[in-house]
Protein backbone atom coordinates (compact mmCIF):
# COMPACT_ATOMS: atom_id res chain seq x y z
CA UNK A 1 0.00 0.00 0.00
CA UNK A 2 1.51 3.48 -0.95
CA UNK A 3 1.73 6.31 1.80
CA UNK A 4 -1.40 8.23 -0.53
CA UNK A 5 -3.71 5.03 -0.44
CA UNK A 6 -3.11 5.24 3.55
CA UNK A 7 -4.52 8.54 3.76
CA UNK A 8 -8.03 8.41 5.04
CA UNK A 9 -9.65 11.42 3.47
CA UNK A 10 -13.02 11.91 1.53
CA UNK A 11 -11.53 11.57 -2.18
CA UNK A 12 -12.13 14.97 -3.35
CA UNK A 13 -9.93 16.51 -0.33
CA UNK A 14 -7.08 13.96 -0.50
CA UNK A 15 -6.71 15.12 -4.19
CA UNK A 16 -6.83 18.70 -3.34
CA UNK A 17 -5.08 18.93 0.39
CA UNK A 18 -3.69 14.55 0.88
CA UNK A 19 -0.21 15.52 -0.20
CA UNK A 20 0.15 17.54 3.33
CA UNK A 21 -0.80 14.84 5.21
CA UNK A 22 2.43 13.00 4.53
CA UNK A 23 4.71 15.65 5.14
CA UNK A 24 7.27 15.03 8.58
CA UNK A 25 4.81 17.77 10.56
CA UNK A 26 1.62 15.62 10.19
CA UNK A 27 3.80 11.95 10.66
CA UNK A 28 5.15 13.83 13.76
CA UNK A 29 1.26 14.55 15.19
CA UNK A 30 0.64 10.62 14.28
CA UNK A 31 2.78 9.84 16.75
CA UNK A 32 2.10 11.72 19.28
CA UNK A 33 -1.78 11.00 19.10
CA UNK A 34 -0.33 7.21 19.53
CA UNK A 35 1.61 7.89 21.96
CA UNK A 36 -1.25 9.90 24.28
CA UNK A 37 -3.79 7.16 23.17
CA UNK A 38 -1.25 4.32 24.51
CA UNK A 39 -0.65 6.88 27.75
CA UNK A 40 -4.60 6.49 28.67
CA UNK A 41 -5.39 9.63 27.16
CA UNK A 42 -9.39 10.11 25.91
CA UNK A 43 -8.85 11.89 22.69
CA UNK A 44 -11.79 13.60 20.96
CA UNK A 45 -14.02 12.78 18.50
CA UNK A 46 -13.34 9.12 17.88
CA UNK A 47 -10.48 8.62 15.25
CA UNK A 48 -13.25 7.62 12.49
CA UNK A 49 -14.73 11.31 13.09
CA UNK A 50 -11.63 13.73 13.18
CA UNK A 51 -11.82 14.01 9.23
CA UNK A 52 -15.95 14.15 9.04
CA UNK A 53 -16.14 17.82 8.34
CA UNK A 54 -14.08 16.59 4.81
CA UNK A 55 -16.64 13.81 4.66
CA UNK A 56 -19.63 15.70 4.67
CA UNK A 57 -18.63 18.39 2.65
CA UNK A 58 -16.47 17.44 -0.31
CA UNK A 59 -14.37 19.87 -1.73
CA UNK A 60 -16.49 21.20 -5.03
CA UNK A 61 -19.31 20.75 -2.88
CA UNK A 62 -18.47 23.48 -0.08
CA UNK A 63 -20.12 26.95 -0.34
CA UNK A 64 -19.83 28.19 3.22
CA UNK A 65 -17.07 27.57 5.29
CA UNK A 66 -17.23 28.21 9.59
CA UNK A 67 -14.09 28.19 11.31
CA UNK A 68 -13.99 26.55 14.79
CA UNK A 69 -10.59 26.44 17.09
CA UNK A 70 -10.81 22.84 18.62
CA UNK A 71 -12.95 20.36 19.51
CA UNK A 72 -15.60 20.08 22.40
CA UNK A 73 -13.35 18.60 25.61
CA UNK A 74 -16.60 16.74 26.83
CA UNK A 75 -17.74 12.73 26.84
CA UNK A 76 -19.53 12.28 23.35
CA UNK A 77 -19.40 16.20 22.35
CA UNK A 78 -17.07 16.75 19.55
CA UNK A 79 -17.99 14.00 16.10
CA UNK A 80 -15.64 16.07 13.79
CA UNK A 81 -17.93 19.46 13.01
CA UNK A 82 -16.66 22.64 14.81
CA UNK A 83 -20.02 24.34 17.04
CA UNK A 84 -21.95 21.00 16.32
CA UNK A 85 -23.03 17.90 19.01
CA UNK A 86 -24.21 14.39 18.22
CA UNK A 87 -28.15 14.39 18.80
CA UNK A 88 -28.97 13.43 22.44
CA UNK A 89 -25.85 15.90 24.13
CA UNK A 90 -27.10 19.24 25.41
CA UNK A 91 -26.46 21.98 23.11
CA UNK A 92 -23.35 23.83 24.27
CA UNK A 93 -23.49 27.56 25.14
CA UNK A 94 -21.65 29.16 22.03
CA UNK A 95 -24.18 26.92 19.56
CA UNK A 96 -27.42 28.40 21.30
CA UNK A 97 -26.37 31.64 20.59
CA UNK A 98 -25.56 30.82 17.12
CA UNK A 99 -29.28 29.54 17.39
CA UNK A 100 -30.88 33.00 18.94
CA UNK A 101 -28.46 34.94 15.99
CA UNK A 102 -30.52 32.88 13.25
CA UNK A 103 -33.62 33.06 14.79
CA UNK A 104 -33.31 36.67 15.12
CA UNK A 105 -31.58 36.96 11.57
CA UNK A 106 -34.12 34.46 9.56
CA UNK A 107 -37.09 33.83 12.20
CA UNK A 108 -36.36 29.99 12.60
CA UNK A 109 -36.71 28.49 16.06
CA UNK A 110 -34.33 26.58 17.72
CA UNK A 111 -34.23 22.76 16.97
CA UNK A 112 -34.14 20.78 20.35
CA UNK A 113 -30.66 19.36 19.48
CA UNK A 114 -27.05 20.84 18.65
CA UNK A 115 -26.22 18.23 15.29
CA UNK A 116 -25.45 20.41 12.29
CA UNK A 117 -24.53 17.52 10.42
CA UNK A 118 -27.37 19.12 7.46
CA UNK A 119 -25.57 22.29 7.12
CA UNK A 120 -22.96 20.19 6.68
CA UNK A 121 -24.77 18.39 3.70
CA UNK A 122 -25.69 21.21 1.80
CA UNK A 123 -22.51 22.40 1.51
CA UNK A 124 -21.44 24.50 4.99
CA UNK A 125 -17.94 23.46 5.74
CA UNK A 126 -17.56 22.91 9.42
CA UNK A 127 -13.90 23.49 9.78
CA UNK A 128 -11.81 23.19 13.18
CA UNK A 129 -8.58 24.50 13.34
CA UNK A 130 -7.09 21.82 15.36
CA UNK A 131 -9.30 18.35 14.90
CA UNK A 132 -8.51 16.74 18.24
CA UNK A 133 -8.49 17.78 21.69
CA UNK A 134 -8.32 15.41 25.07
CA UNK A 135 -11.11 14.74 27.37
CA UNK A 136 -11.49 17.87 30.10
CA UNK A 137 -8.41 19.74 28.89
CA UNK A 138 -9.23 22.10 25.88
CA UNK A 139 -6.93 23.30 23.32
CA UNK A 140 -4.38 20.24 24.15
CA UNK A 141 -3.44 19.53 20.54
CA UNK A 142 -2.97 23.12 19.97
CA UNK A 143 0.78 23.32 18.24
CA UNK A 144 1.01 19.56 17.48
CA UNK A 145 0.72 20.05 14.05
CA UNK A 146 -2.88 20.27 12.96
CA UNK A 147 -3.11 23.61 12.20
CA UNK A 148 -0.26 24.02 9.46
CA UNK A 149 -3.10 21.09 7.85
CA UNK A 150 -6.14 23.31 8.52
CA UNK A 151 -4.22 26.73 7.18
CA UNK A 152 -3.51 24.41 3.91
CA UNK A 153 -7.35 23.72 3.79
CA UNK A 154 -8.49 27.13 3.74
CA UNK A 155 -5.46 28.56 1.61
CA UNK A 156 -6.11 25.84 -1.17
CA UNK A 157 -9.99 26.21 -1.24
CA UNK A 158 -9.68 30.01 -1.23
CA UNK A 159 -6.89 29.57 -4.47
CA UNK A 160 -8.77 27.08 -6.54
CA UNK A 161 -12.49 27.85 -5.33
CA UNK A 162 -14.26 30.87 -6.05
CA UNK A 163 -17.46 32.69 -4.32
CA UNK A 164 -17.51 31.25 -1.36
CA UNK A 165 -18.61 32.55 1.77
CA UNK A 166 -16.28 32.40 4.85
CA UNK A 167 -17.64 32.80 8.53
CA UNK A 168 -14.62 34.51 10.92
CA UNK A 169 -16.44 34.46 14.37
CA UNK A 170 -13.54 35.61 16.95
CA UNK A 171 -9.97 37.09 16.41
CA UNK A 172 -8.58 33.38 15.78
CA UNK A 173 -10.91 32.56 12.75
CA UNK A 174 -9.88 36.27 11.87
CA UNK A 175 -6.13 35.63 12.33
CA UNK A 176 -6.74 32.65 10.16
CA UNK A 177 -8.81 33.55 7.44
CA UNK A 178 -5.99 36.36 6.80
CA UNK A 179 -5.13 34.38 3.66
CA UNK A 180 -8.54 34.38 1.65
CA UNK A 181 -9.03 37.27 -1.18
CA UNK A 182 -12.12 39.48 -0.09
CA UNK A 183 -11.82 40.10 -4.23
CA UNK A 184 -13.13 36.20 -4.68
CA UNK A 185 -14.86 35.16 -1.79
CA UNK A 186 -17.43 36.81 0.72
CA UNK A 187 -15.92 37.12 4.29
CA UNK A 188 -17.96 37.49 7.06
CA UNK A 189 -16.32 38.79 10.53
CA UNK A 190 -18.22 39.15 13.72
CA UNK A 191 -17.07 38.20 17.17
CA UNK A 192 -17.46 34.42 18.87
CA UNK A 193 -20.30 33.04 19.42
CA UNK A 194 -19.09 32.51 23.35
CA UNK A 195 -21.06 33.68 25.96
CA UNK A 196 -18.23 36.04 26.79
CA UNK A 197 -18.58 37.75 23.76
CA UNK A 198 -21.61 37.24 21.67
CA UNK A 199 -23.37 40.77 23.44
CA UNK A 200 -20.22 42.13 21.72
CA UNK A 201 -21.62 42.14 17.74
CA UNK A 202 -21.79 38.59 17.23
CA UNK A 203 -25.80 38.86 18.05
CA UNK A 204 -27.15 41.11 15.56
CA UNK A 205 -24.42 40.26 12.65
CA UNK A 206 -27.04 38.77 10.34
CA UNK A 207 -24.62 36.32 8.93
CA UNK A 208 -26.37 34.12 7.84
CA UNK A 209 -28.45 36.29 5.54
CA UNK A 210 -26.31 37.69 4.23
CA UNK A 211 -24.58 34.30 2.95
CA UNK A 212 -27.30 33.55 1.35
CA UNK A 213 -27.91 36.93 -0.13
CA UNK A 214 -24.26 36.68 -1.35
CA UNK A 215 -25.18 33.33 -2.74
CA UNK A 216 -28.24 33.96 -4.59
CA UNK A 217 -26.80 36.79 -6.29
CA UNK A 218 -24.10 34.27 -7.59
CA UNK A 219 -26.88 31.89 -8.86
CA UNK A 220 -26.22 29.09 -5.92
CA UNK A 221 -28.95 27.89 -4.06
CA UNK A 222 -29.23 29.51 -0.27
CA UNK A 223 -28.62 26.95 2.54
CA UNK A 224 -30.97 26.27 4.50
CA UNK A 225 -30.54 26.80 8.02
CA UNK A 226 -33.15 25.32 9.68
CA UNK A 227 -32.47 22.05 11.37
CA UNK A 228 -35.30 19.59 11.40
CA UNK A 229 -36.70 18.00 15.10
CA UNK A 230 -34.12 15.56 16.71
CA UNK A 231 -36.82 12.45 15.86
CA UNK A 232 -36.62 13.61 12.15
CA UNK A 233 -33.04 14.16 11.59
CA UNK A 234 -32.17 11.81 8.34
CA UNK A 235 -30.16 8.51 9.16
CA UNK A 236 -26.69 8.99 8.25
CA UNK A 237 -23.67 7.29 7.83
CA UNK A 238 -21.43 10.00 10.04
CA UNK A 239 -24.11 9.42 13.02
CA UNK A 240 -23.95 5.90 12.58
Amino acid sequence: MSDNERIKLEPSWKQHVGDWLLRPEMQALSEFLRQRKAAGARIYPPGPQIFAAFEATPFDAAKVVILGQDPYHGPGQAHGLCFSVRPGVPVPPSLINIYKEIQSDLGIAPPDHGCLLPWARQGVLLLNAVLTVEESRAGAHQGKGWEGFTDHVIETLAREREGLVFLLWGSYAQAKGKVIDARRHRVLRAPHPSPLSAHRGFLGCGHFSAANRYLQERGQAPIDWRLPPRAQLPADPLLA
